[in-house]
């Protein structure tokens, strides 16, 4: 099974996800992880949204590869990639289609004062989901970007909120 962590930043899909990972013994693809391993130290100041965007789809390329693996094997996939947009999501959906997977999209529907809190004091603390400082900025970008999944998205899916 595929599992959809969706979510804006702060929402606590990384936590969340780590939950779940106890509940199915399944393997968590965290972007965030996959980012600040591969491809953060080679950021420079005037590398945008495009440079990340280039740099996701290549890493999902590979997860799409060990997800078939794993699927093979009987072993859940839980994908903590961020999931911002609609045709994000689709392209894992079709995938799943594609393979006779099933998923199953878990939203984290949690308010913006909440998450902005969770991030300032993540930024702070650097405890164990830490992977990069969010700034005010790019939270603030993060609030137009975020398409909040629908409800034909959500048919089959949980709603975690507040």
């Amino acid at each position: 099974m595929l599992h959809l962590i969706v979510g804006n930043t702060g929402s606590g899909k990384t936590t969340y996800s780590t939950s779940l990972k106890e509940e199915t013994n399944g393997i968590i693809f965290s972007i965030d992880k996959w980012n600040n391993t591969l491809f953060l130290k080679d950021k420079r100041a005037t590398d945008g949204i495009e440079w990340f965007l280039e740099r996701i789809d290549r890493s999902e390329k590979m997860i799409l590869e060990l997800i078939q693996q794993l699927e093979d094997s009987g072993t859940d996939s839980i994908l903590d990639l961020g999931f911002s947009k609609f045709e994000h999501r689709q392209k894992f959906r079709d995938f799943a289609a594609k393979n006779s997977f099933v998923v199953k999209t878990h939203f984290l529907d949690i308010t913006k004062e909440t998450r902005l809190e969770r991030v300032m004091s993540r930024n702070k603390l650097q405890g164990s989901t830490f992977e990069f400082e969010v700034s005010q900025e790019d939270f603030d970008f993060m609030e137009t970007w975020f398409e909040k999944p629908t409800m034909n998205e959500m048919k089959d899916g949980l709603t975690i909120s507040e």
